[in-house]
C-alpha cells in the first residue's frame, strides 16, 4: 500500500524538512540531503560529488523509516558499513513520524550523520 496524500505531505514537512535543516546553504554544490518514498519506505540520502569524478554524485542511503500499517508504527533502521539495514536502538519505533525524525537529527550514536 502506497503513501496518501497526506501523509506525503508529512513526510514531506517533517523528513523534507531535516533533509533541509542538514543542508548547509553555502555548501549546496558539495553536500546535501534527500529522501525518497518507496511503498512504505521514506528514505534518507547523503548526496555528494564523487571524490574520483567530482562531475559525478554518489548517493548514499543514511537512514531509513518504514511504516508498518498493521501496527499503525514507524520503525528505524541504520545502515551499517556491510550494507544491511539494522533497527536503530535507542529508538527503533514510534506511532509519530516526528519523534523519528526528531532521534535522526539529535543522532546520539553517530549513526545518520557520522
Amino acid at each position: 500500500m502506497a503513501f496518501t496524500d497526506i501523509d506525503l505531505q508529512k513526510i514531506k514537512n517533517k523528513v523534507g524538512g531535516l533533509c533541509s535543516k542538514k543542508t548547509p546553504e553555502h555548501l549546496k554544490d558539495q553536500l546535501r540531503f534527500e529522501y525518497e518514498t518507496e511503498k512504505q519506505n521514506v528514505i534518507i540520502y547523503e548526496i555528494r560529488p564523487a571524490w574520483n569524478n567530482p562531475s559525478e554524485f554518489t548517493k548514499l542511503s543514511i537512514a531509513k523509516l518504514t511504516y508498518v500499517n498493521s501496527q499503525k508504527v514507524w520503525k528505524l533502521y541504520w545502515k551499517r558499513a556491510s550494507g544491511k539495514w539494522v533497527k536503530y536502538e535507542p529508538k527503533e519505533s514510534a506511532k509519530d513520524l516526528g519523534i523519528l525524525v526528531q532521534e535522526i537529527e539529535k543522532d546520539s550514536y553517530g549513526c545518520f550523520f557520522g
